[in-house]
C-alpha cells in the first residue's frame, strides 16, 4: 500500500513537472549603468527593426532529433525599445516624430545555439545589433555584437540560458547609450 502510494506522488510530481515546462523566453535586460552622457535639448524617434530571418531565440539540437525552439515571451524589438526609450529619456533625450534625429536599431542576430548530447551541452550565444543615427546632415553607423560560450553537464536549462541572454543583451544596450561617438553625432 505504501509503495502505491508512493509512486502515485511520484507520478503526479513527475507529470506537474513536465506541466511546467518554459514554452518562452522572458526577455528583460537589466540596464544598471550611469552614464556621464546627457542630451540636453535634443530630440531624436526611435525605430527598432528585427532583421533576423527566424523569430526564435534559442535553438536545442539533439542527435538524431528535431530542434527545440524557443522564442520571447513579446518581440524582442518591442522589449529593446521600450529599455532603450525609457534610458535615453533619463539622459535627458526628448522623442517626437519630427525629431531630426533619426535612430534606427536593426537586431542583426539574437541567437542561442544549444548542442545538447546525452551527458552535457554546449552552448553559443550571439547579439549584434547596428546603430543608425541620421542628424538631418549626415548618416553614422555602428554595430555593436555580443557573442559567448558556455557548456554544462546534462541537459541545458532554459532559465539559465535565459539570465545569460538577457545579460549580455543588456551589455549591449548599455554600451549603445554610454556610447560618446553617438552622443557627439546627435545634433
Amino acid at each position: 500500500m505504501k509503495y502505491a502510494q508512493l509512486f502515485s506522488l511520484l507520478l503526479i510530481l513527475t507529470v506537474c513537472g513536465c506541466a511546467s515546462s518554459p514554452t518562452h523566453l522572458i526577455i528583460a535586460p537589466d540596464l544598471m549603468t550611469q552614464s556621464n552622457v546627457y542630451y540636453h535639448n535634443k530630440q531624436a524617434t526611435l525605430s527598432i527593426n528585427d532583421m533576423r530571418t527566424a523569430a526564435h531565440i534559442v535553438q536545442i539540437m539533439h542527435e538524431d532529433e528535431a530542434a527545440t525552439l524557443f522564442s520571447s515571451d513579446v518581440a524582442i524589438e518591442n522589449t529593446i525599445k521600450q529599455t532603450l526609450t525609457t534610458a535615453f529619456t533619463k539622459q535627458g533625450l526628448k522623442f517626437s516624430e519630427t525629431a531630426n534625429n533619426k535612430i534606427r536599431i536593426s537586431i542583426d542576430k539574437a541567437i542561442i545555439s544549444v548542442s545538447q548530447n546525452t551527458l552535457n551541452y554546449q552552448s553559443q550565444t550571439e547579439i549584434i545589433l547596428t546603430v543608425s543615427l541620421d542628424n538631418g546632415e549626415q548618416t553614422l553607423t555602428t554595430t555593436f555584437n555580443n557573442r559567448g560560450n558556455s557548456k554544462g553537464p546534462f541537459k541545458a536549462d532554459i532559465a539559465v540560458l535565459e539570465r545569460n541572454f538577457n545579460q549580455r543583451l543588456a551589455n549591449l544596450l548599455s554600451q549603445i547609450l554610454i556610447s560618446e561617438q553617438l552622443h557627439a553625432f546627435t545634433k
